[in-house]
């Protein structure tokens, strides 16, 4: 079941570059930070399986997709943001979130290394905020990439709660820590959906037609 999920996630996720990527060099709608950043996590992802195939430790990766998540994910809320003022915090938070992360590993350089609750939390939910501000924008405009924010939003916080309970737990009871990442992997294949029905709503033939 768990690798159904694993390997479903990750089929899902390749459908989901290669539409968009047909749609932004063909087409030249769908937003470049949001190929770019399913074209990272697809690499990532990837990579990740490879070490972990291979026996490697690869949290170094995992560490590196939560920064690069927020990093493009960020620039992309920056892009589809129409308020001057929502745009500047977004820059101006990412930069604050940069330099906490920096301090961190400058300090204790070793936490770049080891699962880092600190930094997935502080990651995850400034883009849920970032994604909350797109969504109260959208109770008077346009609903720009609807289905990929609502997909966000539900996927973070319920990622970053179950990462949380995860590591809290992972010395009390192995058995909760097991079923919280069988959750994050079901979550993650409902994410990648949501971003699917996105390009099935707003990119499609037939939707652009209409």
């Amino acid at each position: 079941m768990d690798d159904f999920l694993i390997y479903s996630g990750y089929l899902i996720l390749l459908i989901d570059l290669i539409l968009y990527s047909f749609s932004f060099f063909r087409k030249e709608k769908a937003n470049v930070f949001l190929v770019s950043y399913l074209a990272f996590i697809f690499f990532i992802q990837i990579s990740m399986e490879v070490l972990y195939s291979l026996k490697m430790n690869n949290l170094f990766l995992v560490n590196s997709f939560f920064i690069g998540q927020m990093i493009l994910l960020s620039l992309f809320y920056h892009s589809i943001l129409n308020v001057k003022a929502q745009k500047q915090f977004v820059k101006i938070w990412l930069i604050i979130a940069l330099l906490a992360l920096t301090i961190q590993f400058v300090n204790a350089p070793k936490e770049f290394l080891k699962f880092n609750l600190f930094e997935i939390t502080l990651t995850s939910l400034s883009i849920v905020v970032f994604a909350l501000l797109h969504f109260y924008n959208m109770l008077t405009e346009n609903k720009t990439y609807y289905y990929v924010n609502m997909g966000i939003i539900l996927y973070l916080l319920s990622s970053t709660v179950l990462f949380i309970i995860g590591n809290l737990t992972s010395v009390l009871n192995t058995e909760v820590k097991y079923l919280s990442w069988q959750l994050n992997a079901f979550l993650n294949v409902v994410y990648y959906l949501f971003i699917l029905y996105e390009w099935k709503v707003s990119f499609s033939k037939k939707s652009v037609q209409v």
